[in-house]
């Protein structure tokens, strides 16, 4: 079965840190592009960061760069976002999202989705 399985999303303080882990099975993940996205309530989809396969290109939207980390361990068919000084503006639901061609900034393009983990900053 093909699946991607997001984890360790939570309730976090202004200021603290998460990592999220997205695990797949049943395709070869290291040949694939590996997308963060998320989404608040009533806000649009909106892109966090991508990890290609090979060369290994990072990209970060802006609102994240300098706090968030994307990585990946292809031995284990991971790619974790290390999420630190978390905002209440981060609150969203944080999906993975992997494709074999590229990093595409547009969530249609992907052929693989997960669930979600939910992530709330809040005081």
């Amino acid at each position: 079965q093909l699946q991607l399985v997001e984890s360790g999303g939570g309730l976090v303080q202004p200021g603290g840190s998460l990592r999220l882990s997205c695990a797949a099975s049943g395709f070869t993940f290291s040949s694939y592009a590996v997308s963060w996205f998320r989404q608040a309530p009533g806000k649009e989809r909106e892109g966090v960061s991508c990890i290609s396969s090979g060369d290994g290109n990072i990209y970060y939207a802006d609102s994240v760069k300098g706090r968030f980390t994307i990585s990946r361990d292809d031995a284990k068919n991971t790619v974790y976002l290390q999420m630190n000084s978390l905002k209440p503006e981060d609150t969203a639901l944080y999906y993975c999202l992997a494709d074999r061609n590229y990093c595409s900034p547009f969530p249609y393009e992907y052929e693989y989705w997960g669930q979600g983990t939910q992530v709330t900053v809040s005081s």
